[in-house]
């Protein structure tokens, strides 16, 4: 068996071991009648699909849910690892085949962002409502920023490098750490795990597999956290990952590309009105507690 196809397997035995245990523990907790909606199916569909064409999926979701109230605030950060895990196992396993990198520097990194996601769903899901609303906007200003970096086409143009070794290595390891834990309250990976790949001297094109490779691990094991603290919204993740495996599908195979220019820009203003609404509120409420 070649490494990547054994890659590919372990990826798939995670991504079984989580649908196992949110079956088990949503069925124990009385929570598995009348969960579909197809409005939260849509945006599943909607979100995962601009993810897969470079969008991003947890800003646009976010967006979303605090437009149209539909998330409490303290359930955003685990509906999004809960219900976009499959979709992004779909993106790595389609990626990860068609992209060729370095095994070793594949592996490490895929590792590293994983053991962030499980320190950060650790703290991210008892943390207060404030303080994830604090989170979540300046997460949301930052994915504006990445955004608008693309959408101008800012982004360090990297070299031809499929592996690191050495130094770089150990210094990529530790930022897919940072980047795995900022995963749990909001912060996309792609677009930052696409810079650093770049800065460091390797091809862009090996970030896909290494960005989509490692979310699809950690957003499983990240999401069994909050799925075990009950810190999600069932219905809302179970949308997101019913829309959003076709979506995905649709995007890789058969679109492919779109202009999406005008998108982009549309979302980064929303998500900016968003972020500032986040932070507002968090201001507010923390006035509301010193009176």
């Amino acid at each position: 068996m070649s490494p990547t196809a054994f890659l590919i397997v372990l990826l798939l035995l995670v991504a079984a071991a989580f649908v196992g245990y949110w079956i088990r523990l949503a069925s124990a907790g009385g929570q598995g009648k009348a969960v579909f909606g197809a409005g939260h199916t849509a945006i599943g569909f909607a979100t995962n699909f601009l993810d897969t064409l470079g969008i991003g999926s947890f800003a646009t979701t976010t967006t979303i849910y605090q437009l149209r109230r539909l998330v409490d605030d303290q359930r955003i950060p685990g509906t999004l690892n809960v219900g976009h895990a499959l979709p992004t196992v779909a993106q790595a396993w389609i990626y990860t085949t068609l992209v060729q990198v370095d095994f070793t520097t594949l592996a490490l990194l895929i590792l590293s962002a994983v053991g962030g996601s499980w320190i950060g769903a650790a703290i991210v899901s008892g943390l207060p409502r404030r303080a994830i609303q604090h989170g979540m906007g300046v997460a949301l200003l930052v994915a504006a920023v990445l955004m608008i970096m693309t959408a101008l086409d800012r982004f360090p143009g990297g070299g031809e490098a499929t592996e690191l070794v050495g130094g770089k290595l150990i210094l990529a390891c530790g930022i897919n750490f940072a980047l795995g834990a900022l995963m749990t309250l909001g912060i996309g990976l792609y677009a930052p795990c696409m810079i650093m790949v770049s800065l460091l001297g390797m091809n862009p094109t090996v970030a896909f597999p290494i960005m989509m490779g490692s979310c699809a691990f950690l957003m499983p094991i990240a999401g069994m956290q909050f799925i075990k603290k009950a810190r999600y919204d069932l219905r809302a993740a179970l949308g997101l990952a019913l829309g959003g495996i076709p979506a995905v599908l649709l995007a890789a195979f058969i679109v492919q590309s779109l202009p999406l220019t005008y998108v982009r820009w549309l979302v980064v203003v929303v998500v900016i009105y968003t972020a500032v609404a986040l932070l507002r509120s968090a201001a507010e409420k923390r006035a509301a507690e010193e009176v």
